[in-house]
C-alpha cells in the first residue's frame, strides 16, 4: 500500500475527493439493492421465463421511480440507455430525423456537453442548419437571441438544466415558452442538475430530458431520457427493438435497478442535502477567493448547491489538478487535459474568457462524504498550490515585473 500523501506541513491528509460532476461514487445503499441483479437474479428482460420476468420486473419499477423523480406523466416516458451521451445522441438525433418534415433548423447553447454539440454538428452533414446560442458572461443563455433565431422551422432546441462546468442554472420554464411559442421541441440535458435542485418536466414544459445513473450514485452504464407523450422520435440503435423500438439491446439490469433506487433516495434527501452542502460551498468560495488573482466562474447565486467553479491567473488547470491530487484532494478542470484536446474548454470561451484566462480553471463540486471539516483542507492546499505554480509561471513572473 502506498503512504497516504502528507500535505506541506508535513501532516498525514485523508482523501477529500471533490470531482463529483464527473463521476459519483456509488451509494452502498444503491449497491446493495441492486447486487441481486449482478449475479443471483441474471434473467434477460425479454426472456419469457420467470427467470426474465423478474429482470422485467425490476426494469420496470425503476423506469417507475425515475418517472417520479422528474414528475414525469407515467412510466412510459422513460426510455433507458447506456449513458446520458447516448440518450443526448437519441435526442438530438432521433428528434430531428423523425420530424424532419417539421424542419431542418436545430439549436443548442454555447456551453451545451459535447454530446450534444457534436450530434449537431453531424447533423449538419444531413442538411440541417444548426446555430449556436450564445450566453452572458455568467453563462446564461441571451432570450432575446434565442426569441430572434428561433423559427417554425426548428424543429429541435436543447438547452442544458445546468452547467456542469461552471454551476449556472438555466431558466428553463421561460426558455420553454420562447421554444413553444416559436419553435418545436425543447430537449433539457439535466445531468447536472438532477438530485441536486427539483426538476418537474410537465411544471417545466420539457419536452425531451436527459439522466445519468453517475450522476445520481448510481452505477456506471445507464442513462435515461424522458420523451414527453405525444414527441415522435426514431431510434439511432438499431437491434431487436427494446425500449419500445428506441433503444436496442440487451439492458444493463444491475445498473438500471440501481439507477432506480439511486432517484428515489435522491428525491427522498436532495432537500436536506442541497441545504447542508450551500454553506460549505459558500464558505469555500469565500476562502479560495481571497487569493490574489482568483476569479468565480459562472453565476454568483443562480448556480448549483454544490458547485464552485475558479480560475486563477498564469497558471495552468491541469498542474493545479495534479498539485492538488498529491494533497489527495481530487478536482477537475475545464482546461487542456481534462478534455482531451488542445483547446481550452469550450465553455469558459463562451462566457467570455481569452485563451489565457480560460487556461487556468478548477472545479470543485462537493459530494455526501464532504464537510465542514474540509473547507480548511482544501483552501489552504489550493492556495499554496497557486503560489508554487505561480512561482514557476513565466507568465506569472512576467507579471510581477
Amino acid at each position: 500500500m502506498p503512504e497516504q500523501p502528507c500535505g506541506s506541513n508535513g501532516v498525514q491528509m485523508s482523501r477529500i475527493y471533490l470531482d463529483n460532476a464527473s463521476s459519483m461514487p456509488v451509494d452502498f445503499r444503491v449497491f446493495e439493492f441492486a447486487k441481486p441483479y449482478l449475479m443471483a437474479s441474471h434473467g434477460n428482460p425479454s426472456s419469457l421465463h420467470s427467470v426474465g420476468l423478474e429482470a422485467k420486473q425490476a426494469v420496470e419499477e425503476s423506469r417507475r421511480k425515475i418517472a417520479e423523480f422528474i414528475h414525469a406523466e407515467n412510466e412510459n416516458t422513460i426510455i433507458f440507455t447506456g449513458s446520458a451521451t447516448e440518450a443526448n445522441n437519441l435526442a438530438v438525433k432521433g428528434t430531428a430525423l423523425r420530424n424532419i418534415i417539421q424542419g431542418k433548423a436545430i439549436i443548442a447553447s454555447a456551453i451545451e456537453h459535447m454530446s450534444v454539440i457534436n450530434p449537431m454538428k453531424e447533423m449538419q452533414k444531413n442538411g440541417f442548419s444548426f446555430t449556436s446560442l450564445s450566453v452572458d458572461s455568467t453563462g446564461v443563455v441571451d432570450l432575446k437571441k434565442l426569441e430572434n433565431i428561433l423559427t417554425k422551422n426548428t424543429v429541435l432546441t436543447s438547452i442544458m438544466y445546468a452547467n456542469n462546468e461552471i454551476g449556472t442554472i438555466e431558466p428553463i420554464s421561460e426558455i420553454s415558452k420562447i421554444v413553444h411559442e416559436k419553435g418545436k421541441y425543447l430537449h433539457v440535458d439535466a445531468v447536472a442538475a438532477a438530485g441536486r435542485i427539483p426538476i418537474d418536466v410537465q411544471k417545466d414544459g420539457i419536452d425531451l430530458l436527459t439522466l445519468s445513473s453517475n450522476d445520481l450514485y448510481g452505477p456506471q452504464g445507464a442513462g435515461a431520457l424522458y420523451v414527453k407523450p405525444g414527441v415522435k422520435i426514431q431510434s439511432v440503435l438499431l437491434g431487436g427493438g427494446q425500449e419500445r423500438g428506441l433503444r436496442s439491446g440487451t439492458e444493463n439490469v444491475f445498473s438500471i435497478v440501481g439507477m432506480g433506487e439511486a432517484a428515489r433516495i435522491a428525491q427522498q434527501e436532495m432537500k436536506q442535502e442541497s441545504s447542508r452542502l450551500l454553506p460549505i460551498r459558500d464558505k469555500l468560495i469565500k476562502e479560495i477567493l481571497k487569493i490574489d488573482q482568483s476569479y468565480l466562474t459562472g453565476h454568483p447565486s443562480q448556480r448549483l448547491p454544490h458547485h464552485a467553479s475558479f480560475r486563477f491567473s498564469y497558471i495552468e488547470g491541469e498542474s493545479i489538478l495534479l498539485n492538488m491530487d498529491m494533497y489527495d484532494i481530487q478536482v477537475s478542470t475545464g482546461s487542456a487535459c481534462s478534455s482531451k484536446t488542445l483547446e481550452p474548454s469550450h465553455v469558459l470561451l463562451a462566457i467570455g474568457l481569452k485563451h489565457e484566462e480560460a487556461h487556468g480553471s478548477m472545479v470543485i463540486t462537493l459530494g455526501r462524504s464532504t464537510s465542514m471539516n474540509d473547507v480548511e483542507l482544501v483552501s489552504k492546499a489550493t492556495n499554496e498550490t497557486v503560489q508554487r505554480l505561480r512561482k514557476l509561471s513565466p507568465m506569472s513572473q512576467e507579471w510581477r515585473k
